[in-house]
């Protein structure tokens, strides 16, 4: 059965706000476990684009786009 906070957008976009914060660390952490630069790059550029999205997801949650409106 699904409850009321199942159904409200911001349990979700919190949820996954958390979710993509927790990959960006676990990216960032890894950085300084690996030797090769091009793969200490991707993981920091992961990070970011992660970042972009944990973004989008806090503005549709604030509706403070003109997409989210």
């Amino acid at each position: 059965m699904v409850n009321a906070a199942d159904r409200d957008p911001r349990h979700h976009t919190q949820k996954m706000q958390v979710r993509l914060q927790e990959m960006m660390d676990h990216l960032r952490e890894d950085i300084v476990d690996v030797d090769e630069p091009q793969l200490k790059a991707m993981f920091e550029t992961a990070a970011e684009v992660l970042g972009g999205l944990k973004k989008a997801f806090g503005d549709y949650e604030k509706k403070n786009e003109p997409a989210w409106k």
